[in-house]
């Protein structure tokens, strides 16, 4: 293989561990000698061994001479709690460093590749780069900002309603596309809905998939009208409620383990989304109904979207819209998606994009 091949491998390796690195980002690493490799493996959670550093253990002295294939820039900084990835490549005696893309934390910055070029290591950076930061967007925009990267994930029948005028929206869209919800559920730090799908759902937002990692929920509920025996609040994992209210039933949700985050007047998504951020939240999917995506958009929050939509026709004026309240924008002004994907799950198509 050339380098995009070998580089495609440790990409490939990264996504194993998809949503359970955070806050840390994703990486893969391959090292190849004489056009073999010898050894090969990924960064699997916070705190454990990034991806180089075992690698090098796997390969031992065969190392000497061997070039690293490498998703992201090996760290150089100490303020972690590992040791520092170029320390460790330098004293292996690689001969050639493949990075993929620069770390965009401050603390690396290119400061690693400096140190292995220093070393007399040739470095290239660079192979698949466009794939390395998708993989990674997440981490990109959080360790940059220090807010989250949100997802707007909507299922809507081909009219563009996702729910009958009684509120009915089960099931919209079909198992597969269900499924793969699941998945993406798995692959962020916290779900965001509103007190209005928590009361006509009772849904327990968790990621119902073997092995998957259960999300954060965070339920914005300004005067707490959701049900205290709400399965949010009665199973793992942690939720957090965002409220104005100050009443007895704060004292109750804290009884049953559920955080809060108290706000004055108007809730503004970007300013809880700093908040979230502070907490170590990285990457956020929006799942609620009309009024809650309309300020996650017009809000300026929403990075991605993911749209559902069934081979379905509901109709009705009164059937909910995907994307409600009273604010639009003129078609001049109107929020563009670029770089859309769209797919067939099952029955349904996907349709992503940026915004």
């Amino acid at each position: 293989m050339d380098d995009a091949g070998y580089m495609k491998r440790a990409l490939a390796l990264a996504k194993r561990a998809l949503g359970r690195t955070s806050p840390n980002p994703m990486v893969g690493a391959v090292l190849v000698r004489g056009g073999r490799i010898i050894a090969e493996d990924y960064h699997r959670r916070a705190g454990e061994p990034h991806a180089e550093a075992l690698v090098l253990e796997r390969a031992g002295k065969a190392a000497m001479g061997a070039t690293l294939y490498v998703s992201l820039e090996p760290c150089c900084h100490t303020e972690k709690r590992t040791p520092p990835c170029t320390k460790a490549i330098v004293g292996a005696g690689l001969k050639r460093v493949v990075v993929a893309m620069e770390d965009p934390n401050p603390k690396v910055a290119g400061r690693g590749i400096k140190k292995l070029k220093s070393a007399g290591i040739d470095v290239s950076v660079g192979v698949l780069e466009e794939e390395a930061r998708t993989l990674n967007e997440a981490y990109v925009k959080y360790i940059t900002t220090g807010k989250p990267f949100v997802v707007l994930k909507t299922a809507m029948t081909l009219d563009g309603k996702i729910a009958t005028p009684a509120g009915q929206s089960k099931w919209i869209t079909g198992e597969k596309a269900r499924r793969l919800v699941h998945r993406v559920r798995g692959s962020v730090d916290a779900v965001l809905t509103a007190v209005g799908t928590v009361r006509a759902d009772d849904p327990e937002l968790t990621a119902r998939i073997r092995g998957g990692k259960n999300p954060v929920r965070v339920v914005i509920d300004p005067m707490l009208r959701s049900p205290l025996d709400s399965r949010v609040f009665n199973c793992p994992p942690e939720t957090v409620v965002v409220t104005k209210a100050m009443n007895t039933k704060i004292i109750n949700l804290k009884k049953l383990d559920v955080k809060v985050i108290l706000f004055k007047g108007k809730l503004e998504l970007p300013w809880l989304m700093k908040k979230l951020g502070r907490m170590g939240i990285t990457s956020v999917l929006i799942e609620g109904g009309s009024s809650l995506s309309a300020h996650a958009l017009m809000g300026g929050v929403v990075d991605k979207v993911m749209y559902f939509i069934a081979p379905k026709i509901i109709g009705g004026r009164k059937s909910y819209p995907a994307v409600g309240g009273n604010t639009f924008k003129p078609l001049e002004k109107a929020l563009m998606v670029k770089d859309m994907k769209v797919r067939r799950v099952g029955q349904d198509i996907l349709i992503e994009g940026y915004l």
